[in-house]
């Protein structure tokens, strides 16, 4: 499973938040050995912020972490804080809020995301994307279609995470910009052939589904570590990472039911090959 430094940096803050408190002390505590703030060790536990080396080795001291535990704790602090300039030339376009997303999307056992109106970056055609981040106005189009597409190295790891989609019927009609069939078949071939990669699930929620309403786009992400279960959710200003145990699991309740009103996979191939069909005589006709 693919590693990196921001989901390194969340899965060292998880085993001193486990080391600090299986020896009894308070992040106030912590603090105190430190000479900083209560606020920081919280920061550090959940990832947010770097450590100083030193400062591990002064932690696992206090904790009383030694021999290879210690040894194991120190190597993740190094790897944690390697790799600078990762978000430097092209990568420099991708939002502050968004890069922490996509750092651990490839560390992800599962990621299950839904989404109402538009097609999520991972299953974006090149077409789609270019149309995109023209209409929005976007003065680096280059360097975001660069971003995006290498998102899509996800699917190409030896062990992927399991990818799970459903898209509202709403986000194969809604094109950007307004009606562009070509830009659409482009799209839907294109989602056709990754929904046929074994990890890669594609369901569409149709808009006869028997369901009250629908939720915001929200991204549930799971993984194979002691790293945190989260929720990303994004809005107009940023993005919300939600790792709390009951707002996580709404979020589970929340796509359980929208999965449970979804079409099947097969079912979704063949609706998606109809779609497909309507774009192809748009553009004939």
């Amino acid at each position: 499973m693919a590693s990196t430094v921001t989901s390194r940096r969340k899965q060292l803050g998880n085993e001193l938040r486990h080391a600090r408190t299986a020896a009894g002390m308070t992040q106030q505590q912590v603090a105190n050995v430190l000479g900083c703030t209560q606020g920081k060790i919280n920061k550090i536990e959940s990832g947010a912020v770097g450590v100083k080396l030193g400062d591990v080795r002064t932690m696992l001291d206090a904790y009383g972490v030694t021999g290879d535990e210690a040894d194991t704790l120190m190597n993740l602090a190094r790897a944690a804080a390697g790799q600078r300039g990762l978000w430097s030339g092209y990568r420099s376009v991708v939002p502050h809020w968004f890069r922490t997303f996509t750092d651990l999307e490839p560390a992800a056992a599962e990621i299950m995301t839904w989404h109402g109106e538009r097609i999520p970056g991972p299953l974006q055609s090149e077409h789609y994307m270019l149309k995109q981040f023209t209409e929005f106005g976007a003065t680096d189009v280059t360097s975001l279609v660069r971003n995006r597409l290498d998102r899509k190295a996800v699917f190409d790891q030896p062990q992927p995470p399991y990818y799970r989609f459903i898209l509202s019927e709403s986000a194969l009609r809604r094109a950007p910009g307004g009606r562009a069939p070509a830009v659409m078949l482009d799209q839907i071939e294109h989602m056709l052939e990754l929904g046929a990669r074994p990890r890669v699930y594609v369901h569409v929620l149709p808009f006869e589904a028997k369901l009250a309403s629908v939720p915001n786009d929200f991204t549930i992400m799971r993984f194979p570590d002691r790293t945190r279960d989260f929720v990303y959710v994004e809005h107009s200003a940023g993005g919300l990472y939600l790792d709390d145990v009951k707002d996580f699991q709404l979020f589970v309740d929340s796509w359980d039911r929208l999965r449970g009103a979804a079409m099947e996979r097969d079912e979704t191939r063949q609706f998606l090959r109809e779609m497909a069909e309507l774009y192809r005589d748009q553009m004939n006709g």
